[in-house]
């Protein structure tokens, strides 16, 4: 049957064959149409591919707008589900102050278990993320825990009930959508690690720009010694930071990160000097001031020019640029600096 396919196409001159007879070389008309349906077919799949990276493309920066899910049930996420599962397992809170000079400070609050994400923190974390996403006057976001101590990760009666590899994926689902919005907010963000950050807490200090510690506080990702790896988003994040090497070793090591070692490390960018609680918030918010200093609209656009760099390929980094750019030239803050004509010298 197939010899007989072949047969009538050669005959009709259809084909890219060798000719009309048997052994004949091709003529120059047959070559002529192999080659144009070679370039149709060749077109197709550029045209195909021009269209899946487009659409790629388009994907990845609305990923990157305010307000927007990383996942959701075409990914098998069905985060209905996963909020009903949260909260059944109640427990301190997560609190939100959003301050006159535009710098939020992001309280974890479960002292008695070293600020142990419960159920209902997770939940109320996502929604305090949501609550930073609307808030258009904010420049800076500080994030610490109660009582001197940063977090200890996940509550383990929660971690214990929810056992099932189903729903340790939905989990990590949930949570790597809350940080990776909490990381993509419009504004300039640290963690202020007192005491200690572990396993979930270390991971969430990567969501941050930067990272503060005071002097006895320890960052010490523990996911080898429970069994897991970092599901937080925490280990993608920690090679972006420290690099693949540095992160490898603080991973299979579960290093005891103290404070000058993160320093060494890039991990952290400060020692405070401070480490009474009160005081080292206050500390922390003067070293964030420096950079939040200047209207909230261009300092909220520096921080999506840097996301757009960060996470887009070259092409689409510079089409946000030039968004960004479009939503300040000419506006209130720029006329008022070329009106003031200052030198940048001093």
């Amino acid at each position: 049957m197939g010899e007989e396919r072949r047969a009538r196409r050669i005959s009709s001159g259809g084909a890219c064959a060798p000719g009309r007879r048997a052994g004949a070389l091709p003529s120059a008309g047959s070559l002529r149409q192999c080659r144009r349906r070679s370039r149709r077919v060749s077109g197709g799949f550029r045209e195909m591919a021009k269209s899946l990276l487009t659409t790629s493309l388009t994907t990845r920066m609305k990923l990157l707008q305010t307000g927007v899910s990383l996942y959701n049930t075409s990914h098998g996420f069905h985060e209905e589900e996963v909020r009903k599962i949260l909260e059944q397992f109640p427990g301190g809170s997560v609190d939100l102050q959003k301050k006159q000079n535009g710098i939020g400070i992001l309280t974890l609050n479960n002292p008695s278990k070293m600020n142990a994400f419960s159920g209902v923190m997770m939940l109320q974390l996502l929604e305090r993320v949501i609550e930073l996403e609307n808030w258009t006057e904010g420049k800076g976001l500080i994030v610490h825990g109660a009582k001197n101590t940063f977090c200890s990760g996940s509550d383990l009666n929660a971690v214990k009930a929810l056992s099932t590899p189903e729903n340790g994926v939905a989990l990590s689902m949930f949570m790597q959508n809350t940080l990776t919005r909490l990381m993509r907010l419009p504004l300039i963000s640290v963690a202020l690690v007192q005491g200690w950050a572990m396993g979930g807490g270390a991971e969430f200090t990567t969501a941050c720009d930067f990272r503060l510690m005071t002097a006895e506080s320890v960052i010490r990702f523990v996911h080898k010694e429970m069994g897991i790896v970092p599901s937080w988003g925490g280990a993608s994040r920690l090679v972006e930071i420290i690099g693949s090497r540095q992160a490898l070793k603080v991973l299979s090591g579960t290093l005891k990160v103290d404070s000058q070692k993160a320093v060494n490390l890039g991990l952290a960018d400060e020692v405070l000097q401070s480490s009474d609680e009160a005081k080292a918030l206050k500390e922390a918010e003067e070293w964030l001031q420096q950079f939040v200093n200047g209207p909230s609209e261009v300092i909220r656009g520096l921080k999506k020019s840097v996301c757009s760099g960060r996470e887009l390929y070259l092409e689409e980094a510079l089409q946000n640029e030039r968004d960004v750019l479009g939503t300040l030239w000419g506006g209130p803050a720029n006329l008022d600096a070329i009106a003031k004509r200052e030198k940048h010298t001093k």
